[in-house]
């Protein structure tokens, strides 16, 4: 059944899509984001130092360190050490200060023996202070996040389901009923491993949560609108970033950072009544009755009217579909994901857009994970890192229209890689580094928003659902992957700017190996998306060949006459391909010619 013929009769874009989206759905995407990223400031690293218990009652902090604590090199910048100390006798040292000489030059280096000093001019507890997650055990904050994206994948796919199963609307309230439980008990954690397994929870539900109303706003709105609703939602995706950056720059203490970035969207239940279900998602179940309350509703608010019998006439075409869609399932194959992979070409675009999704999740998540600890102020980084996302919605729209996917996926990706890669020569100017690290977050925001599109109108729609799943889990492979190269950077500030650049680059070179999907058809069967993109050269797309049209053209191409042209494409060496277009430059219809 088509859903989008009925919203032409119900509108496909009026009042009562835009007041759910712009005031239901929008805001619905935000908690994603603050759940991601909050993790980072509650298990930030603290500038630290040995304890020394004999020297705690001397208020000159900077003598008590210069007495007792080594100085060590750190991205070329000389340090007081984290982890060692001098081995002295501190009680003697205490007895007679200040008239002491310089007894620390000479003598032996050793661990922290009673714990650490916390300078908490920034923050007033963190997870790691409180645990004393460093030395030793600075890797379980990264183990954090890891174990955050394994709850993530696993979540994704139960909640997948969930969501075609009993619909889109109670799956988000779940959704929203883990989130809060996990995320309020992270704030009474009393140790680390209890606190991992409540992170682990709320990583059940972060792609989830903002998956379910961007779906849902999809589904409302006619294919037209389709583009701006994923504008917008990416949009709402950044504010809340942004967001995020004022809330964690006022909130210093993790148990209170984790009650304020979940209880404010507790108020969201309240969205169980102006929320509705999908309608495509119940005519799909053929659900009627329920549809039609929603359907009905539509139209008076969007000022259109339907005939008393509308729904009645409805449920027959739908049982008429039904049947015909019985009896084809019955004389058609199964399809899987080996058959992404049986024929050449087709491998080799599963293989291109897979890559480049596990390249662009893991930069995005791994840039952003970045922000705090490129150097200067970490909250500042974190709200430029929000932000600078927001202008490249201004041009990443014109210039797939106008230079297509294909070159605005692969300049993004390009333009961003180059520019971490950059950092590798200024890694010693702070500000230079940061300016070179907005541009790289700016191209792989755009490219994130480019691919999954591009990837929908390369694969073939007996296996697009297959071939889009396959790509977008094996991609959560990177928010697993990512902390751990970020881990790297605790001693060479800008070797994961550096790995991360190279990612980009790499994949924005491969986006050039896959056919241009501007304006063209999308393939059906597999031997549609196995032949699309044959003729396809690295850097550029072959010039079409104008010819006039000829008796065998006519013969083959009925629809051309006098009002067309015709262009001849070769997309094999068996085949060629009759482009029919109206000289408005409309209509393209391809058609074999033998």
């Amino acid at each position: 059944m088509d859903f989008d013929a009925i919203l032409e009769d119900v509108g496909t874009f009026g009042k009562y899509q835009k007041l759910v989206i712009y005031c239901v759905l929008l805001p619905a995407v935000i908690p994603c984001g603050f759940h991601a990223y909050a993790q980072l400031f509650m298990a930030a690293d603290v500038v630290h130092w040995c304890k020394v218990p004999e020297l705690e009652h001397l208020d000159d902090i900077e003598m008590v360190k210069n007495i007792s604590i080594p100085v060590e090199l750190k991205n070329g910048i000389p340090q007081y050490s984290s982890c060692s100390m001098y081995d002295l006798n501190y009680s003697y040292i205490a007895a007679n200060y200040p008239d002491i000489d310089d007894v620390s030059n000479s003598s032996a280096v050793v661990p922290c023996t009673h714990g650490w000093t916390f300078d908490k001019s920034v923050y007033t507890n963190t997870v790691a202070t409180e645990f004393n997650l460093v030395c030793n055990k600075d890797f379980y904050p990264t183990l954090g996040l890891v174990l955050l994206a394994v709850g993530g994948i696993i979540g994704n796919y139960i909640f997948g389901y969930l969501q075609d199963t009993i619909g889109r609307k109670p799956s988000f309230f779940i959704y929203l009923l883990i989130e809060s439980i996990f995320g309020v008990a992270t704030a009474f954690a009393q140790n680390f491993p209890v606190w991992i397994i409540y992170r682990i929870g709320v990583g059940f539900t972060v792609p989830a949560i903002m998956a379910t109303p961007y779906v849902l706003a999809i589904e409302l709105v006619g294919p037209k609108c389709r583009t701006l609703c994923t504008i917008l939602s990416n949009i709402a995706y950044s504010m809340g970033l942004i967001l995020l950056a004022g809330v964690v720059y006022l909130v210093r203490d993790w148990r209170h950072l984790a009650l304020t970035t979940t209880l404010p969207f507790v108020c969201f239940f309240f969205y169980i009544w102006p929320m509705p279900e999908s309608p495509r998602w119940l005519l799909a179940r053929g659900q009627f009755e329920k549809a039609e309350i929603i359907l009905k509703k539509m139209a008076r608010m969007n000022g259109k009217s339907l005939p008393a019998n509308y729904m009645v006439h409805l449920r027959r075409k739908y049982e008429s579909d039904k049947l015909k869609q019985d009896l084809e399932k019955e004389k058609t194959r199964k399809y899987g994901i080996l058959d992404l992979f049986r024929t050449p070409n087709l491998r080799k675009k599963t293989i291109i857009i897979t890559f480049i999704w596990f390249t662009n999740t893991s930069v995005y998540v791994g840039l952003s994970y970045y922000a705090p600890v490129l150097g200067g102020d970490e909250f500042l980084n974190f709200f430029l890192a929000g932000i600078v996302e927001l202008p490249t919605y201004l041009f990443l729209w014109p210039s797939m229209e106008r230079l297509g996917r294909r070159w605005t996926l692969c300049m993004s990706m390009v333009v961003g890689g180059v520019a971490c890669l950059t950092t590798f020569l200024v890694q010693h100017e702070t500000y230079v580094t940061l300016a070179l690290y907005c541009v790289g977050k700016m191209g792989i925001s755009s490219s994130f928003v480019v691919l999954p599109l591009m990837a929908s109108e390369l694969y073939p729609t007996v296996v697009r659902g297959l071939g889009m799943s396959l790509s977008s889990v094996l991609g959560m492979l990177g928010p697993i992957f990512i902390p751990l190269v970020n881990y790297l950077g605790s001693d060479i500030l800008v070797l994961p700017l550096i790995i991360m650049g190279a990612l980009l680059v790499a994949g924005g070179i491969a986006s050039l190996l896959l056919p241009e999907t501007l304006n063209q058809h999308l393939p059906q069967t597999l031997e549609d998306g196995e032949k699309m993109g044959l003729d396809t050269d690295f850097c550029c797309i072959p010039p079409v060949k104008e010819v006039k049209p000829n008796k065998n053209t006519y013969d083959n191409c009925k629809k051309c006459n006098t009002l067309c042209t015709c262009q001849i494409v070769n997309v094999s060496l068996s085949d060629n391909v009759a482009a029919v277009i109206d000289k408005t430059g409309e209509n393209v219809e391809f058609i074999l010619v033998k």
